[in-house]
C-alpha cells in the first residue's frame, strides 16, 4: 500500500499546490517581473515536441512502478517524495510572490497541427494556464524523478541490457522535455535555466540522504530521523 499512499500524498501536496497557484495567478495576479528575452521568440514551434512535454505526467507513475519493493526502496521513495514536496512549496511561493505570465502561445500555428498534436496541445492549454513560469516545475520535477529512477535502474541494470536501455531512454526523454518547454511555447529560457538550477541544488541533499539510507540501512535511518515511534 505504500506506493499508493505516496501517490495520494503527491496529489495533495504536489499537484494541488501547483494547480491552485496556477489558477490564482491566472484569475487574480499580474506579472511582477517578466523574464522574456528576445531569444525566446526565436525558438521555432516544433509541433511534435508536445509529446515529450506531455510525457512528464508518466514520470510520476513510472517512479512508483520502478521503486524496489523492499524497505530500502520505500525509504528512498519517502526521501524523494519529501524533496518533491519541499521544492514544490518553494516554487509555488515564487509563483505567488513574483508571478509571470508566459505570453508566447500566439506563435503556435494551430492549422499546422496533426490530430494527436492538436489533442495534446488543447489538453495542456485547458489544464495549465500560462503562468507559474519560473522556475519551471516541469523541469524541477522531471529532473528529480529521473535522478531517483536512475538510482534504481542503475542498481537493477548491473547485469541487464534491458534496464540499461530504459535508463538511456529515460535521459533521452528528459533532454527532449527540456527542449520541448521552449519549442511548445510553454516556457521561457529563463524558466529552463532556473528549473535546472533549483532541481540540482535540491538533488544534492536528497542524494546525501539516499546515501545515508544505503550505508545505515533503512531501519537505522528511520530511527535516526524520527520516522519511528
Amino acid at each position: 500500500m505504500f506506493p499508493l499512499e505516496v501517490f495520494v500524498l503527491g496529489l495533495l501536496l504536489v499537484a494541488v499546490p501547483y494547480f491552485s497557484t496556477n489558477n490564482i495567478a491566472n484569475l487574480y495576479l499580474d506579472t511582477v517581473w517578466d523574464p522574456e528575452i528576445g531569444l525566446d521568440r526565436e525558438f521555432p514551434v516544433v509541433n511534435w515536441m508536445i509529446l515529450p512535454y506531455a510525457l512528464l505526467y508518466f514520470f510520476y507513475p513510472a517512479t512508483l512502478v520502478l521503486c524496489p519493493r523492499d524497505d530500502r526502496g520505500y525509504a528512498e521513495l519517502a526521501v524523494g517524495m519529501q524533496a518533491l514536496i519541499m521544492v514544490t512549496a518553494f516554487c509555488c511561493t515564487i509563483f505567488l510572490i513574483l508571478p509571470a505570465e508566459i505570453d508566447l502561445r500566439d506563435q503556435i500555428d494551430w492549422d499546422s497541427l496533426s490530430g494527436w498534436e492538436l489533442i495534446l496541445f488543447e489538453f495542456i492549454h485547458f489544464s495549465d494556464n500560462p503562468w507559474n513560469a519560473w522556475p519551471s516545475l516541469h523541469i524541477v520535477h522531471s529532473y528529480l524523478l529521473a535522478r531517483l529512477m536512475t538510482v534504481w535502474l542503475a542498481r537493477k541494470g548491473m547485469g541487464s541490457w534491458v534496464w540499461r536501455g530504459l535508463l538511456f531512454l529515460l535521459w533521452v526523454e528528459w533532454t527532449l522535455l527540456c527542449i520541448s518547454i521552449l519549442t511548445t511555447k510553454q516556457h521561457y529560457l529563463f524558466d529552463l535555466v532556473t528549473g535546472i538550477a533549483v532541481a540540482h541544488f535540491t538533488w544534492l541533499p536528497t542524494k546525501r540522504a539516499l546515501d545515508e539510507v544505503a550505508t545505515k540501512g533503512p531501519s537505522v535511518f528511520a530511527e535516526d530521523h524520527g520516522w519511528t515511534d
